[in-house]
C-alpha cells in the first residue's frame, strides 16, 4: 500500500474548509491595501534559488534535472521568484508595485512540529519605494491580517543595518558577516561565541553581543545610539528604524537580535511569533533593496513579508464549520422523481445554494440518516403526490419540523 511522501500531508474536506476560511480572511485584509495576486512557477532554475545563498543551499532543496539536462529546484520561498518575474515582465509598471501570493513551497529538511517538506506561504512584496512609510505599511499589513483571524501573537522589529554598521566599522568581510548572521539566526550562541573569539577577539565580540541584547520598547533606541556613537553607519540604521516606527500603528517589541536566515535582507527586518511551541514564528519579512539588482535588474528598492500559513493554522483555536449544504432526495427510487430532484437542484444552484442530490438509491430514512451524519440541516423530500400539486416537503434536521413548500418559491424559503 502506498503512503504519502515524508514531510507531506493529506487534508480532509473539513480541514480544507477551515484553511480556506482563514486564507480568505487574510486575502481580504491584503486586498484592502490594493495588493494584486500573482503566481510564479512551482519550480525555477536552481541557479536563481542559489544566487544569494550559494551552493550550500542544495542540501535543503528538492533539485532535479529536466530532460534537457537543465538543473531545476522546487521553490523554497517566493521572494526570489517574484524578483525574477518583476525583471522579466513587470519592471515597466507604475511604482510602487504591490503584489501578493499564496502558494506551496518545498524544502528538504527533517520534518517536525510546524515544519514540513511541503508547506504554504502567503506573502506580500512592495517594489519600488524606499520610503520608511513602505516598511511601516508592510508591518501594519502583516499585523492586521493576523488580527483579522483573532490570533494571539507578538511582533519583534529590528534593523540589520545596526549590526552591519558595526561589522563594517570592524572591517569584517561579507563572508564573515554572513556566517555571524546565520549563527545568530539559528540562535547558536555557543557556536557564535567560539567563531567570534577565533575571528575578532574579546573586545569586538562584546560589542556584537551587546547589540544582540537590545530588546524592549522604543526608549531603548536612545541607549543604542549612545552605546554605538562610534559606529556612524549603525546610528544611521537606528535613525531609519525610528522613522519607520513613527508609522507603525500597532504594539511591537524592538529586537536588534533578529538576523533573518536569508541573505538578501538589507535593512528593517521583523518577525511575528505565535504562542504555540514548535510553531512559534508565523511571519517574517523585511527590506531587500539589493536583490533585484543581484538578479540582473536595475537597482530597485523593495520590502515584503511572508506568512507561514501552516504555522498560523497551528496557532489559532479550532473552530466549527457550519454546513450550508441542502440534500434533495426522492421518497422512492423513481426516474420521474429523480428528474424532479435534478430540476430543483439546478434552480437552487443558480441561486448560489450548495446542493447535493441523493445518489446512492437509499430509502428515505437512510437518506435522512446520511444527512444527519454529514451535518446537513435542510432536506428537500420529493414525493409523487406533492409533486403533482407543485410542492415538495422541506425538513429541518435540527428541529425535525416538516412543511410543504411551493417548488417555484423554494429558493425564497431557503
Amino acid at each position: 500500500m502506498f503512503q504519502k511522501p515524508r514531510g507531506t500531508r493529506d487534508f480532509t474536506p473539513e480541514e480544507m474548509k477551515k484553511r480556506r476560511i482563514i486564507e480568505n480572511k487574510l486575502r481580504k485584509v491584503i486586498e484592502s491595501y490594493n495588493y494584486k495576486e500573482i503566481l510564479t512557477p512551482t519550480f525555477e532554475h536552481f541557479d536563481l534559488i542559489a544566487k544569494k545563498t550559494g551552493e550550500e543551499i542544495r542540501k535543503q532543496l528538492f533539485v532535479f534535472k529536466d530532460h534537457g539536462g537543465r538543473e531545476m529546484a522546487l521553490r523554497p520561498e517566493l521572494t526570489s521568484p517574484v524578483a525574477r518575474f518583476y525583471i522579466n515582465e513587470l519592471k515597466m509598471l507604475p511604482k510602487p508595485l504591490k503584489l501578493y501570493y499564496f502558494a506551496n513551497c518545498f524544502r528538504y529538511e527533517r520534518p517536525q512540529a510546524g515544519r514540513y517538506r511541503e508547506f504554504w506561504q502567503m506573502g506580500c512584496e512592495l517594489i519600488g519605494s524606499k520610503s520608511p512609510l513602505a516598511d511601516a505599511e508592510i508591518i501594519n499589513l502583516a499585523i492586521e491580517g493576523l488580527k483579522s483571524i483573532n490570533m494571539d501573537f507578538e511582533v519583534h522589529i529590528g534593523h540589520l543595518g545596526v549590526l552591519r554598521g558595526v561589522f563594517d566599522e570592524m572591517g569584517l568581510d561579507v563572508e564573515t558577516q554572513n556566517k555571524i548572521r546565520h549563527l545568530i539566526d539559528k540562535e547558536d550562541i555557543e557556536g557564535l561565541e567560539k567563531f567570534l573569539n577565533e575571528k575578532i577577539g574579546e573586545e569586538k565580540k562584546d560589542i556584537i553581543f551587546k547589540v544582540l541584547e537590545y530588546k524592549g520598547g522604543r526608549e531603548i533606541l536612545e541607549k543604542v545610539k549612545e552605546d554605538l556613537k562610534d559606529y556612524p553607519k549603525a546610528i544611521e540604521a537606528v535613525e531609519n528604524l525610528e522613522e519607520i516606527l513613527d508609522f507603525v500603528r500597532h504594539d511591537y517589541v524592538i529586537n536588534l537580535g533578529i538576523a533573518r536566515g536569508l541573505d538578501y535582507y538589507t535593512g528593517m527586518v521583523f518577525e511575528i511569533y505565535g504562542k504555540r511551541e514548535g510553531a512559534r514564528q508565523v511571519c517574517g519579512g523585511g527590506r531587500y533593496d539589493n536583490l533585484i539588482e543581484t538578479f540582473g535588474g536595475e537597482p530597485t528598492p523593495a520590502v515584503g513579508f511572508a506568512y507561514g500559513f501552516d504555522r498560523i493554522m497551528l496557532n489559532i483555536d479550532d473552530f466549527e464549520v457550519e454546513e450550508e449544504a441542502i440534500l434533495i432526495t426522492p421518497v422512492k427510487k423513481d426516474k420521474e422523481l429523480i428528474k424532479a430532484c435534478l430540476d430543483i437542484a439546478d434552480t437552487l444552484r443558480k441561486n448560489n445554494k450548495i446542493v447535493e442530490v441523493e445518489l446512492m438509491g437509499r430509502r428515505l430514512n437512510k437518506a435522512l440518516d446520511y444527512a444527519n451524519t454529514k451535518g446537513i440541516k435542510k432536506v428537500i423530500i420529493v414525493g409523487s403526490r406533492e409533486l403533482s400539486e407543485g410542492k415538495v416537503t422541506l425538513k429541518d434536521m435540527i428541529s425535525g419540523e416538516q412543511k410543504l413548500v411551493d417548488i417555484d418559491k423554494i429558493s425564497e424559503v431557503l
